[in-house]
């Protein structure tokens, strides 16, 4: 017999929910039954990687900007993943990228202070820099190059993270903070210039496999549907757990190795070398202790088998684009 009482549903935001990351994650939360407003100004992110979310009842794109004020009553969670991620895309507009990480948190933060909601912010390994200490721990400080042409991301996400414990401290939001590491998957754009995409869209066109310097320096990679099932498990913790807590894949590959790996499941690709560029990582591991004893977490993904899927991906955006520009001419 029906009581007539219906439970509230989990409403969550995300920021930047139009791209790579922020798409699987709206899916997650979907699938979970919360009502999720995807919020992107559609600079990095793809309006085709939300195409298949648009029809559902509890799904809301909103086309805007981070940096503008965001005007919603009720919201229980907030995911700020809005960012340019790749050097290709943060590069380009290096002040626009400072002021998404700032301005960006300020307004996320201020809607959790007039909504009570939990908050949650995207960090990033590259807080570390080119790290002096392996692999990288939460207490680590780093070592960046604050005038660098990797700043604006770089230090642009150390400020959010001040930001966030401020606002903890002073007004007592309830925050969460994770440093991703290097994450792949569907969805990645062909020419968001990350190591994974790029290794994969070359081989994929018969064109030589770009590896910077030796090849020698090493990354993390994380599969897209591990990382998410972090994102949600850190939300998710006490109150009082707010981080930063590092998620990544603390298997460590060297970039050559990568391209080695891209070009045994693709087929017979040249590799041409060139100059390490300013401030590039020599490491990237992540030390993920924390998540594992505070979250339960770890990923589950072997690099293989995402990069199988991955490929698999690629290849299938590459030949329709194809197609669509034979259908053109």
């Amino acid at each position: 017999m029906s009581t007539g009482f219906r439970a509230k549903l989990k409403v969550a935001l995300v920021t930047g929910g139009a791209g790579f990351l922020g798409s699987h994650l709206c899916e997650r939360l979907l699938d979970e039954g919360c009502v999720v407003h995807c919020l992107d100004n559609l600079s990095t992110g793809r309006l085709k990687n939300i195409e298949h979310l648009q029809g559902h009842s509890r799904f809301v794109f909103h086309l805007q900007d981070v940096k503008e004020l965001v005007d919603l009553r009720q919201v229980d969670e907030i995911y700020n993943l809005a960012s340019p991620a790749s050097p290709v895309d943060y590069q380009a507009d290096p002040i626009g990228t400072l002021l998404t990480s700032v301005q960006g948190a300020v307004n996320m933060l201020e809607l959790a202070r007039r909504t009570g909601s939990k908050i949650l912010q995207s960090s990033t390994s590259e807080v570390y820099g080119d790290p002096l200490e392996h692999p990288q721990r939460e207490s680590y400080w780093g070592n960046v190059n604050p005038i660098g042409k990797r700043a604006c991301y770089d230090e642009g996400k150390r400020c959010a993270e001040t930001l966030f414990f401020d606002y903890s401290r002073m007004h007592g939001i309830r925050i969460k903070v994770v440093r991703i590491f290097n994450t792949y998957g569907p969805r990645m754009r062909p020419d968001d210039g990350r190591v994974v995409s790029n290794f994969i869209t070359q081989a994929l066109r018969g064109d030589p496999i770009t590896v910077y310097g030796s090849g020698q320096q090493t990354r993390s990679f994380c599969f897209v549907d591990d990382l998410v099932d972090g994102l949600v498990r850190m939300m998710r913790t006490p109150d009082d757990l707010t981080g930063p807590v590092n998620l990544g894949n603390p298997a460590e590959f060297t970039v050559r190795e990568l391209a080695d790996l891209v070009i045994e499941q693709i087929g017979t690709a040249a590799i041409a070398h060139h100059p390490l560029p300013q401030d590039d990582p020599r490491q990237r591991r992540p030390d993920i202790t924390r998540a594992q004893v505070l979250l339960g977490w770890e990923p589950r993904i072997p690099l293989i088998d995402g990069l199988r899927k991955t490929i698999a991906h690629f290849a299938a955006e590459l030949e329709l684009t194809a197609e669509k520009q034979i259908a053109a001419e």
